[in-house]
């Protein structure tokens, strides 16, 4: 006989399986109260009761009282030697059975489900993930994990084009990492989630005040976290118009860190620096292309879907930029069906390079429509930075 309150999960998890409410469940031999508190676990079942549910149920005994579920513990332990995929359907299904265990065992679980599925780019389900992993943080009142899991917050918003929210989540993300002098890594990820928002919501004075901040607490440094402050310094840089600052952190960053830690975002450095090759005057195309070559060799070992759609929308930058049109409509084709499972900033990019595509085909009234639409739409979501961009492009459309 299972105890409680596990025999509660097994019978609410059948239950709805099979689409029963309470009332139909209980039938004529047992009342809604009875069943009730039995799912809750505030009763202990009786052989009895047990008889009669599993006939409703439409099955034996036995089957009512044995648990097929693994533990959140054990689905945790199992996880370890399964590659991203398994792993995250894994504990995706042992979360579902697993209410009221531990709640650090929960939270851990949580984490590795809500990194999963912004791999997966499942943002509204991250953002599930991190609600409920937010709420476990409080109740399990440790400051490193509720500031780990506001800056995760923070870059989940971002990707939906919830600026706002971005800034305010990294905001409290970072405060609590400086009043609580939590570990560089704590304040290295908040910092990085509060001048990424900052910039996007076109803040960048005071985004720019945080930069040798990000650069103090990451000195020394060569893993991913290091050459990922280096990139969001250098992004500053390029807003500011300071391309040469730009290019020598990037060149730093890319010198500096070993592809062995974290391939992907080797190849996402290199995508990064092909952006800042084409936005020089004249634009570097040849090492953009290069660049863009480096990645493709690295695809077959660490590729992920992101990186593809990353690198296909630089390959049309390219294609734009040399005048090779036919080249850069066939390569947006590529990403059509994607857009969605873009993050927010991609998918309005996307949109402006398809519109600079059309003004270089001489249908500039549909090309500047677009282009108000999309800078008006990134307004109202607060994406000032990337407003401003467009209405940038906008403007020398029309002076040329």
């Amino acid at each position: 006989m299972l105890e409680q309150p596990v025999f509660g999960r097994r019978l609410r998890q059948l239950r709805t399986e099979r689409g029963l409410t309470l009332a139909a469940l209980a039938g004529e031999g047992m009342s809604t109260g009875y069943l009730s508190r039995l799912e809750s676990g505030a009763r202990q079942p009786t052989e009895r009761a047990v008889a009669h549910l599993a006939t409703q149920l439409g099955i034996s005994p036995a089957e009512l009282t044995q648990s097929t579920a693994a533990s959140l513990a054990q689905s945790l332990t199992l996880a370890t030697g399964l590659d991203q995929d398994e792993a995250g359907q894994t504990l995706s299904e042992a979360l579902k059975a697993s209410e009221g265990e531990d709640p650090l065992l929960r939270w851990q679980a949580l984490w590795q489900v809500a990194e999963w599925r912004r791999q997966r780019q499942e943002y509204p389900e991250q953002r599930a993930c991190l609600d409920e992993l937010t709420e476990l943080s409080t109740q399990i009142g440790l400051p490193e994990l509720r500031a780990r899991v506001l800056a995760e917050l923070s870059r989940c918003m971002r990707n939906t084009g919830e600026i706002a929210g971005a800034v305010d989540a990294a905001t409290h993300a970072y405060e609590l990492a400086k009043s609580e002098a939590l570990p560089a890594r704590v304040q290295t990820a908040t910092l990085l989630a509060l001048v990424s928002a900052l910039t996007e919501a076109g803040r960048l004075p005071d985004a720019a005040r945080h930069t040798d901040e990000l650069l103090t607490v990451t000195d020394k440094g060569s893993g991913p976290q290091w050459a990922q402050a280096l990139w969001t310094v250098a992004s500053i840089r390029v807003r500011q118009g300071d391309l040469d600052a730009a290019a020598e952190l990037m060149d730093q960053a890319l010198s500096g860190f070993d592809g062995r830690d974290d391939l992907t975002m080797w190849m996402r450095l290199r995508i990064s620096a092909a952006r800042l090759d084409l936005r020089t005057d004249p634009p570097k195309t040849e090492s953009a292309q290069r660049r863009v070559e480096e990645v493709q060799g690295a695809m077959p070992f660490a590729g992920t879907p992101t990186v593809e759609q990353q690198l296909l929308a630089v390959r049309a930058r390219i294609a734009v930029t040399t005048g090779r049109l036919d080249e850069a409509r066939a390569v947006l084709d590529q990403l059509v069906g994607f857009d969605d499972l873009l993050p927010y900033q991609e998918r309005i990019r996307l949109d402006v390079l398809r519109n600079r595509v059309l003004l270089l085909e001489g249908e500039q009234a549909t090309a500047l429509d677009g282009l108000r639409k999309l800078a008006e739409q990134a307004q109202q979501s607060g994406n000032m930075d990337l407003a401003a961009e467009i209405w940038r492009l906008v403007a020398e459309s029309l002076a040329k």
